[in-house]
């Protein structure tokens, strides 16, 4: 959903809540955040999320395993350990068994990578298949890492390439190589354990995962609820092999549109960069990496240690005082 309809879709809820207050609820609508976070124990906080959508890849399984990488990544944007999932799913009535099993497989493969078991879950039959995981994970409630800890001078890392829904377009549109198609693919498998540990290790000061909104949706977020400034250095972000081609050619998904649509009035581009080169820092990504707001040194630490680990770790910008977003051919401009 286009985040100005879910914004008009979660009003009414909100109404119905103002004023309420539930002492143990510390994360929860009252603010765009990754996950809800509801305290059991003096050092004990659930973290509790869901997330769903229609095939953006041929193959089920790996369709499958994509999903739940997806699912699990908003509990390792709020540093998080995962404890157990549920499957949901709706799977069309004529869809081959084999195929719906493959989907399922898949997801279970991946949270079995994560260390957790699916325990249940629930299944409609519908038109499109659909598939997600809930995912209750666990957190020491002074450990959280919130969207809103950004502090001037920090340095933004970012844990993987962006373009995954220019390229996976791209796949629907028979534009994409075979070659593309294959490492978009690989890095949505991938999942943000490491990078969540890592910026656990190294004191990030805010964390978020970079998925349907794009890049600048929720860097806004995070900009927004830390009252901080984001520069971006657009020559310093990673592309999926095919994405820079494909946004040029205009490949764009719907939700580009609409997330250019919502938030460019928080956003200040540099006036060299081309329209189709703004349009792809719009782009929805799916299983997309975490963006990490350190100290410079605690950065420089961070990229060292991804270095040794053979992790992927991009500078991208920094943190200044103000708000919004700026996007420059060059951070150092």
């Amino acid at each position: 959903m286009a985040a100005e309809a879910l914004a008009q879709v979660l009003r009414p809820i909100q109404e119905i809540y103002a004023g309420e207050t539930y002492t143990n609820l510390l994360v929860g609508l009252d603010v765009a955040d990754d996950a809800a976070i509801y305290q059991v124990a003096d050092e004990m906080a659930l973290v509790i999320t869901l997330d769903f959508f229609t095939p953006i890849v041929d193959d089920p399984f790996a369709y499958g395993a994509i999903a739940a990488a997806n699912s699990l990544s908003d509990v390792y944007a709020v540093a998080a350990r995962p404890l157990l999932a549920l499957n949901v799913a709706a799977l069309p009535k004529k869809l081959p068994i084999e195929i719906g099993a493959a989907i399922l497989r898949g997801g279970a493969t991946k949270a079995h990578e994560a260390g957790i078991p699916i325990v249940g879950g629930h299944t409609i039959q519908d038109e499109e298949p659909k598939y997600g995981l809930v995912v209750v994970g666990m957190v020491h409630p002074q450990r959280i890492v919130r969207k809103s800890g950004a502090r001037p001078g920090d340095v933004l890392l970012l844990s993987k390439p962006l373009g995954a829904g220019v390229v996976t377009t791209g796949l629907m549109r028979d534009t994409a190589t075979a070659a593309e198609i294959d490492a978009v693919t690989q890095g949505m498998l991938q999942l943000n354990r490491a990078a969540s540990e890592l910026a656990q290790r190294h004191h990030v000061h805010a964390m978020t995962d970079v998925t349907g909104f794009s890049l600048l949706g929720h860097g806004w977020e995070m900009a927004e609820q830390s009252g901080v400034r984001l520069v971006i250095d657009f020559h310093a972000l990673p592309w999926y092999p095919g994405a820079r081609r494909l946004g040029e050619e205009w490949t764009y998904p719907g939700g580009a549109f609409d997330n250019r649509l919502f938030y460019s009035p928080h956003v200040t581009f540099d006036p060299g960069l081309e329209e189709w080169e703004q349009m792809l820092c719009f782009g929805p990504e799916t299983s997309g990496g975490l963006l990490m707001a350190f100290a410079p040194e605690d950065a420089a630490r961070a990229l060292a240690d991804a270095r040794a680990q053979g992790l992927g770790l991009w500078p991208i910008g920094r943190v200044v005082e103000g708000m919004g977003i700026e996007v420059r051919r060059s951070s150092e401009n």
